[in-house]
């Protein structure tokens, strides 16, 4: 009879490239066999015109997509209870992007 399963110790390391930034944009694009997140900086350049600069995609497999779909969602549920309910601007619902 075998005893529980044991998780493996996960050891999270970053490589010498590893950065991060600030994005207050991203493009979702999706085919049968991935979804492409790309992120970047929106600018309102006039009153008629915003700018949007990518600084990074990222590629998932559909299965990595809805785990992040899953754990996303968990830890803004968890920020809501926290720190109170996200208030999403209505004009910005249009600027939504999934292609």
């Amino acid at each position: 009879m075998s005893g529980p399963t044991q998780q493996p110790e996960i050891r999270i390391t970053q490589t010498n490239d590893y950065r991060e930034g600030y994005a207050n944009s991203v493009q979702i694009r999706m085919s049968v066999w991935d979804f492409l997140l790309a992120f970047g900086t929106m600018t309102q350049t006039t009153p008629e015109a915003v700018s949007i600069q990518n600084f990074q995609g990222i590629y998932l497999s559909p299965q990595q997509a809805k785990a992040l779909w899953n754990v996303l969602g968990q830890n803004v549920a968890h920020y809501e209870s926290t720190f109170g309910e996200i208030k999403l601007d209505p004009k910005a619902a249009g600027q939504l992007s999934i292609q």
